[in-house]
Formats: C-alpha cells, structure tokens, sequence
C-alpha cells in the first residue's frame, strides 16, 4: 500500500442509470477496506426550464472524491452535468476530484476532419480540466486524446477483464487454437494485438475500411490467408449502430471464415440488435452502457441469448483504490 488512506467519496446521482453499478464498486471498495470509503449523493435540482442544479449532499472538504458519471444519458447533457458537479466539488473544498468516465463521450471527435468544425475532444477536455484532477475512463476511443490534458488521463484496457470472463465461462472459445483475433479497422489493431497476447494467440486479422462519403464503412477487407477455415473473435471499443461489425462479418464470411464471435467495450446499438446479433455466435458487451441505451431499441426474444455483458466494475474499484492509495495502476495489468 504506497500511502495511508484517508476518507474517499464515491459520488453518483441516486436517480441515474449508474446508480446500481456505483453501489457495486462502492460494496467491492468496502469489502477491501472498511471504513475509508463513503458513498455521497448528487442531489439534482429540474427546473421547469430544463435547467439543473447540482448538489452535493454531504460535506466533502479535503476529501478525495471519485465521481461515476452516468454513460446512459444524451451526451449535451452528461457535458453540462460534469461542468456543474466539478465547479461545485472545487467550491466545497473537495481534496481531490476524479472523473470517472465508464464511457466517455465525444472521443471520436479528436481531429478537424472538415473546415470550420471543433475538434470536440479538445474542447471537452477544457471543460473538464477546469476544476478535476484526474480523469479515469476505459477503453478510450483514441489515446492520443490524453494530450488534450494537462491532468492525468487513465484509459484502463478492458482486455484482461474479458480474457479472464472468456476464460472462466467460455474456455472452448478463448482455448481454440483455431481462433484469430480480428480488429474491423487499423485503429483498433493495437487493442487486438492485447487481446491475442494476452491468450498467448499469435493469429490476428486487421481488416482495412473503405470509407464511403458519410463516413459509414462501406466495405471492410480482411487477407484471405488471415480468416480462411478460422474461429473469430472480433473486438471493437464502440458499438454504435453496429454497421462496422455487420460489413466485418459479411467480409469474414466471403473469405471463408467459420464462427464469428464479437466483443465491444461500449454498446449503443443505435440501429437495432437484429442485424448485428443475427451475424454473430455470440456478442458479449462491457457493461459501461446500460442495455438499452435507446429506449425505444429492445433485443428481440431471439437473440437475446446472443448478447451477454461483462462487468467492469471490479477493474474500477481496483484503479479507484491505487489511486487512493498512490499506487500505480499498471501493475492491475501485469
């Protein structure tokens, strides 16, 4: 243990999808070690307006305080609510103040992609480097984000929290020796590469996207040698309307792959679960978005054998606790 503990709040809005999983990492921190960890409330004022007014329900003065940000809600929302808790941490005199991001938003806007647009990442990172001192997410979209700023970043990988799931129920997947991790694009070949190391698997498939105008993949193109007569694991970080995986597993098919499985850190499956699900052995999700993100999107009977979450929220409470601690967080991963 690299310092002595002193008390820490683990803070959430009571009223939030995220309030269960709070609870989770709060009960896993206090098991560990009784009496350091506290669970404080954001008491969340509506306006008829539609304005909000934060408040934090009790005192937090030179305490350190891990905030758990809920994923489930619209993003313009989830930005203004962060704003508003860290200003009124800074102004009770918090010790410290941790962001944590189960998912985190606008990470795909890194870059001015067209003239007069944000470079959105950047702008999020300026809002929440005012008041936080550290920001804790997993599986960021693009690392190269951290540079935005001048507080640390930690993108936990989420791949030793999936080998080790796969390993425990589904050992005649993640033990195949005829299995190839797959990424569906180049950006996403180091987080293959992690996985496949991590089962001590040599086989990994990149596949190359060929972009239409919109930015939508149109096709994805996998090395016939790569994928003929193979098992697939898929990994992805987002799951957004699910096209990128679908188009990988028409590609995986036409070059004679056999069973396609797929894992995703972060599930939003704007278009639906049929046509993704439809594709796929097996789906299994991280539990950073709660299912399912669009009310309106329910999984068909059918397939909702097909879809099954991991939780992420002993990782969590073990980078929370080194963080208390002073403890380094790469040692989670060795």
């Amino acid at each position: 243990m690299g310092k002595l503990l002193e008390k820490c709040f683990i803070i959430a809005d009571p009223e939030s999808d995220t309030w269960k999983y709070t609870e989770d990492i709060y009960n896993k921190l206090n098991n560990r070690v009784n009496g350091v960890f506290e669970l404080n409330e954001i008491e969340l004022e509506k306006f008829r307006n539609l304005e909000i007014k934060p408040r934090i329900k009790y005192n937090v003065r030179n305490s350190s305080c891990f905030i758990i940000f809920d994923s489930n809600q619209d993003p313009q929302y989830w930005l203004t609510q962060v704003a508003f808790v860290n200003h009124a941490l800074k102004n009770s005199s918090a010790g410290e103040i941790i962001d944590v991001f189960p998912n985190f938003f606008y990470s795909r806007q890194d870059r001015k992609d067209k003239s007069r647009v944000p470079i959105s990442a950047k702008v999020v990172a300026d809002i929440i480097s005012l008041y936080a001192d550290r920001v804790l997410t997993i599986d960021i979209h693009n690392l190269q984000i951290q540079g935005f700023y001048d507080i640390p970043f930690d993108s936990l990988p989420s791949s030793k929290t999936v080998v080790e799931y796969l390993e425990k129920n589904y050992p005649e997947i993640i033990e195949d020796k005829n299995l190839t991790i797959a990424s569906p694009d180049v950006g996403g070949g180091k987080r293959a590469e992690a996985f496949a190391t991590r089962i001590d698997n040599p086989n990994v498939a990149i596949g190359y996207k060929v972009k239409s105008n919109s930015g939508d993949a149109e096709q994805i193109k996998f090395a016939e040698e790569h994928v003929s007569g193979r098992n697939i694991l898929l990994v992805d970080d987002i799951i957004d309307s699910g096209k990128t995986i679908v188009k990988a597993c028409e590609e995986l098919r036409k070059k004679g792959a056999n069973k396609i499985y797929a894992y995703g850190t972060h599930g939003f499956f704007t278009d639906g679960y049929d046509k993704i699900l439809s594709n796929l052995e097996k789906m299994f999700i991280g539990d950073t978005i709660k299912q399912p993100y669009l009310k309106e999107s329910q999984i068909p009977d059918n397939l909702k054998g097909k879809l099954e979450e991991i939780s992420f929220s002993q990782i969590l409470s073990d980078a929370i606790f080194n963080i208390s601690t002073g403890e380094s967080l790469t040692a989670l991963f060795d």
